[in-house]
């Protein structure tokens, strides 16, 4: 005993030491060397055991228990029964005698030690271990340790880790699952209880004038439900103890119910009882008064607060003011818990049809609680109410009934007890006065489920569309104007002003961006239901906004070459400003919807969308002519951006309506071609006057996509011939650049004017296309383009200087990306646009191959010419002919060498880097390309990629590079696999697939192990990619039959495969490795259960024999898919548990 005394002495002192800010880490690790050391000594546990019993000391406590755990979880297989016996004797002793003076931590480690034995032993040696937590439960004073224990016993057994045999997760799941109809008997009782002990003395004060609108509040929602008249009770009067003892209850349920399946056993009363404690939730915050009680606990059921009622003083219901206060945080707890508890419940697809029933009782008993928060009186408006609510419990209501709605709805919406007319309308108030943005973003989340429900329904059932429409038109009418007034200041002020407009979130988008881009997609989807009616409502409201701003003029003041606009009172500045934020965001709302005019429906919304066409074209025309962007304001930093947004909108709003002009031009231009070319004429006018360097790049950014799109999609014929075209055409071709646009917008503009002159016509046959003049326009713009580029060629031949070398390169990097960008908007036109494309670019396209290796030595200059060529390969690969093809890659394959391609890559991220990934793309492309035509430079293709770049790869981790040398590999094996298997129709017909004939088997063997040695490196995107390619090989080109891969490949890439789900490196691919073993085993089913599972099985270590006959006999002869994942699943798993448990036995003393 005294040895003991001191050995506990001795480590509390240790463990002192240890965590004392002064010991330095050299010490701490001397120390952790020493307690690892005595923790693995046979019969430490005894000596914790002692300290347990003896020690005040926390850090003591907590090693102690912890060499528990790990002797339990790692070491239990090879403990002596005599000692197992004494260990599952002696915790629970100790924790009952300790579970209320040792601090809540130590308590909790000790119930999960107790219960990790019990994953152990129960039933067989450990039989009381669930009995005597019920017991536990069932005794008042110990109830809240029995449910503590409950609790974890759910969380450690129900869904165990792996270190338990399948076998034994199975059974333990099956044992509990028995003990589920018992378990949930008890926690009912307990709720029922205690509602019915703290609520009997509370329900008999005579009613208070408002109570009789509890009948009212339920409205149709509940006539004939059972469980109406319970849920108007008066809320329970619980006191602290009772409180912590129920949460303690619905933290079990919430567990519970997270696993085991929907089912009779959670009966009408359980649910009942959850629902009464969820009605905690709604409890209000308020604060107390002194001299009068107030508490939620005398609300009656719609929520007002009835001063009058005072509550019990027994069993410790009674508090004064201040306490009461104190406890609403527990009782808010009380509300989270059992709507979590409900969640778990709604959050389950998978309904059993004796099930739906209470399904449907769920939802009455949850709306009558959404009625309860959505309720007004004479103390709170729906706002305050939800304002002073918990966040956690609004949170979790909405969760709810976003669940409710995607889950469920299908389900419970043509039920005649169910009123969804209703519950929209609950919905909209729960929505429209949440008290935070995220809350109001989650609920305009389920509203864009309900809408997409709606639209999936209406379409699955065209013939009662209308029908269906009108059941839902007025909530769909309320909620359409409602989002309309939430994202306009002139209702909505103060709450948009708090949305942060700078900060980007990580989809590149501020606060205010993700409110306008939420309502205005609910906004186009109620579009898409009601057209006429969204558009009625929409349009008057911008109306009203585009005369402020037309009405503007009037207000500019001319001095000199000043303008100004004359409004400087702060009170008009504020409406202005407020009336231009609008309008920004209606103009964007009229863009969002252009989709639901084109298409079949064109005709019909025909005059609807000239309307807003039309206007629209009218805004930019006067906002161009007015110069509003240029005015001197009274607030210049906040009006003038204003103006410049409310302009860049209106072009942004036009550029939406291209596809219905397109439609215009060709459906109907005929019969009103002097309107259709006015508003192209108009159109043109509005943006050409702003492609200038004197404008807001914001602004010339939207003029420059409006004419993109007016070239590209709408292609009018008589484009070319306008004066404005012909201006932007001068200007950007003059030979001095000295006012060059910026790069971005010079691109586009670029864009614009080769798509007018290269993109086919519209309605016109090919004779009339005027290819002639166009390709000789086309030439010019070009050459002008790359004017600078080209007399780069003669002059690079003397050694430059290095201001003359950065000049080279600036005019480069100007010119390349504009030129690549150009051939990238036709890639995927006509063959006569690409052959003018390529005529005009001949020259340029020499220039760069002849100055290519001059700049091989200058990565970021390579990288721009890799990645023009590159565009020119996927583009006019065909037009540049199979010669001028060759003789570029010839020039590639000399140019990179091994050690320029080394060097290279082993600068990860630069733009060498880029340059071997843009190189490898060009290759990809060549190799993809059908015929003969580029078949000769295979073998030297396939030679850089295994002898060049493979060796520098293989082990560094070069993601970028690696995934498009894999890429090229997979390209070559797909596009090329005559290449390597030469069989025919005929032969395979003649001779049986076995007897194929094989080529390059060298080169596709090297191909192979790169392939296999990729799945035992730790990148994760490279395996998944890889694995992808093998299957696709393997489903278009039966990759995995082949006698090669076949008879020395298969089971190599097997038992890679097995290996990496035995390490578990790889977990989210689990799916994919294990689809993949099962293909390559159905290959020949036989010679994998016959010849590899055996062998695999013998080469795996640390298992004995008799467990290698246990999981060879259960891994099930079966061919389906299912079947074989499962007994993969199931070996994985055992064989990783029989190498815990043999690591774990005794040789002399126990070993980790």
């Amino acid at each position: 005993m005294a040895s003991e005394e001191g050995s506990l002495r001795a480590l509390e002192s240790l463990m002192t030491e240890f965590f004392h800010s002064c010991t330095t880490n050299e010490r701490k690790r001397e120390i952790e060397e020493l307690l690892n050391n005595f923790a693995q000594q046979t019969g430490a546990w005894r000596h914790c055991l002692f300290f347990l019993s003896n020690t005040r000391n926390e850090y003591v406590m907590m090693y102690s228990l912890t060499v528990f755990e790990n002797l339990v979880n790692k070491m239990w297989i090879g403990v002596a029964s005599q000692d197992k016996m004494e260990i599952r004797s002696c915790l629970p002793k100790l924790l009952l005698a300790q579970h209320k003076s040792v601090p809540y931590f130590i308590r909790n480690k000790l119930c999960k030690v107790i219960v990790d034995i019990g994953r152990q032993d129960w039933p067989m040696f450990y039989h009381d271990f669930f009995t005597s937590t019920l017991q536990l439960i069932q005794s008042p004073p110990l109830a809240p340790l029995g449910l503590m224990m409950l609790k974890t016993t759910s969380e450690e057994l129900a869904c165990p880790r792996e270190d338990l045999s399948v076998a034994r997760k199975d059974e333990l799941r099956k044992l509990l699952l028995e003990q589920v109809p018992t378990v949930l008997g008890l926690l009912t009782d307990i709720l029922e209880t205690y509602w019915d002990k703290h609520s009997v003395i509370a329900s008999t004060p005579p009613p208070s004038p408002t109570s009789g609108e509890s009948v009212e509040l339920l409205g149709s929602l509940f006539q004939g439900s059972q469980y109406s008249k319970l849920l108007c009770q008066p809320m329970a009067a619980l006191d602290n103890e009772s409180q912590q003892l129920c949460c303690l209850v619905l933290e079990c349920l919430a567990h519970l119910f997270s696993w085991i399946p929907l089912s009779t056993s959670i009966t009408p009363t359980l649910l009942a009882s959850i629902f009464h404690f969820a009605r905690f939730g709604c409890d209000l915050r308020t604060k107390a008064k002194t001299g009068c009680f107030i508490s939620s606990n005398s609300s009656s059921s719609n929520g007002q607060l009835n001063p009058g009622t005072m509550l019990p003083t027994s069993n410790g219901g009674g508090r004064n003011g201040q306490q009461s206060e104190g406890n609403k945080v527990d009782r808010a707890r009380l509300g989270v818990l059992a709507m979590t508890c409900v969640n778990e419940l709604v959050s389950k697809n998978c309904v059993p049809m004796d099930f739906e029933e209470y399904l449907l009782r769920m939802f009455q008993q949850t709306f009558f609680l959404l009625q309860k928060l959505t309720r007004e009186n004479n103390a709170h408006t729906v706002k305050t109410r939800l304002q002073e609510l918990d966040e956690s419990y609004l949170e979790k209501f909405t969760d709810f009934l976003r669940l409710f709605v995607s889950v469920h709805l299908r389900r419970i919406e043509s039920s005649p007890q169910f009123p969804i007319v209703e519950f929209l309308g609950l919905l909209f108030k729960f929505t429209f006065n949440q008290p935070t943005h995220e809350g109001y973003f989650a609920c305009l989340d389920i509203w864009s489920v309900f809408l997409d429900f709606l639209t999936t329904k209406i379409k699955s059932r065209l013939a009662d569309r209308e029908s269906v429409l009108n059941r839902y038109k007025d909530a769909l009418v309320l909620l359409l104007r409602e989002v309309l007034n939430r994202i306009q200041f002139r209702y909505n002020q103060a709450q948009l002003e708090e949305l942060d407009d700078e900060t980007l979130d990580d989809d590149q988008q501020t606060e205010w961006q993700r409110y306008l881009r939420q309502s205005l997609e609910v906004v186009a989807k109620v579009m898409e239901l009601l057209p006429s009616h969204a558009f009625s409502t929409l349009f008057p409201v911008l109306q009203d906004n585009l005369d402020v701003y037309l009405g503007l003029q009037q207000f500019i003041v001319t001095n000199g070459t000043n303008r100004r606009l004359n409004i400087s009172a702060e009170n008009d500045c504020r409406r202005l400003h407020c009336s231009l934020r609008d309008l920004s965001s209606l103009l964007q709302a009229v863009g969002r919807l252009a989709e639901h005019f084109i298409g079949e429906v064109f005709a019909a919304r025909f005059n609807d969308a000239l309307v807003v066409v039309e206007r629209l074209v009218e805004v930019t025309c006067y906002g161009s002519q007015t110069s509003l962007y240029d005015l001197e304001t009274a607030v210049p930093s906040v009006l003038k951006p204003d103006l410049i947004d409310v302009h860049a909108q209106a072009l942004a709003a036009l550029q939406a309506y291209s596809h219905w002009l397109a439609q215009f031009y060709s459906e109907v231009h005929s019969q009103n071609q002097s309107q259709f070319m006015n508003l192209i004429t108009s159109t043109i006018d509005a943006s050409s006057p702003l492609i200038t360097t004197k404008v807001p790049e914001k602004l010339l950014l939207s003029a420059c996509h409006l004419m993109v799109s007016i070239t590209s999609t709408v292609r009018p014929v008589f484009l070319v011939t306008l004066p404005a075209v012909r201006n932007i055409f001068n200007l950007i071709t003059a030979e001095n650049q000295t006012r060059r646009l910026p790069q971005e917008a010079h691109m586009l503009v670029c864009r614009a004017l080769s798509n007018m002159l290269l993109l086919p016509w519209p309605n016109l046959p090919e004779s009339e296309q005027q290819w002639q003049t166009r390709s000789s326009n086309h030439a010019s713009l070009l050459a002008a383009l790359a004017r600078e580029y080209k007399g780069i060629r003669g002059t690079v031949n003397i050694t430059p200087r290095q201001t003359d070398l950065n000049n080279m390169k600036a005019v480069i990097q100007q010119t390349l990306p504009v030129l690549r960008d150009v051939v990238d908007s036709i890639s995927g036109e006509s063959t006569k646009s690409r052959q003018i494309c390529y005529q005009s670019l001949q020259e340029s396209v020499q220039v760069s191959l002849s100055l290519f290796p001059v700049f091989i030595q200058q990565p970021d200059v390579t990288d721009e010419m890799l990645a023009f060529f590159l565009t020119l390969f996927q583009a006019l690969r065909v037009q540049m002919g199979v010669a001028f093809t060759g003789q570029i890659i010839h020039t590639f394959l000399s140019m990179f060498t091994r050690e320029q391609l080394a060097a290279s890559i082993l600068q990860e991220g630069s733009a060498g880097c880029r340059v071997v990934q843009k190189f490898l793309k060009i290759l990809q492309v060549v190799v993809q390309e059908p015929g003969q035509a580029f078949k000769p430079f295979l073998p030297s293709i396939l030679s850089l990629c295994m002898e060049q770049v493979y060796p520098v790869v293989a082990e560094r981790s070069s993601p970028d590079v690696k995934a498009e040398m894999f890429e090229l590999l997979y390209q070559i094996l797909h596009q090329n696999w005559r290449y390597f298997f030469k069989t025919s129709v005929l032969t395979s017909v003649q001779r049986g697939a076995a007897e194929e004939t094989m080529e390059n088997e060298a080169q596709f063997t090297a191909a192979m192990q790169a392939f296999g040695q990729s799945f035992l490196q730790p990148d994760i995107h490279i395996f998944k990619q890889n694995i992808f390619y093998l299957e696709l090989l393997n489903s278009k080109h039966k990759l995995y039959h082949r006698k090669l891969f076949r008879t020395s490949m298969l089971f190599h890439f097997i038992n890679v495969l097995l290996q990496v789900l035995l390490h578990k490196s790889h977990d989210l691919l689990q799916e994919e490795i294990t689809l993949a073993i099962y293909n390559m085993a159905c290959v020949d089913f036989d010679a994998f259960y016959s010849a590899f599972m055996p062998e695999f099985l013998n080469g795996c270590q640390g298992v004995d024999t008799s467990q290698r006959a246990v999981l060879a006999r259960n891994f099930k002869l079966e061919r389906d898919l299912p079947s074989f994942t499962q007994s993969v699943q199931r070996l994985v798993n055992d064989l990783r548990y029989y190498r815990l448990c043999n690591s774990s036995l005794p040789t002399g003393t126990i070993k980790l």
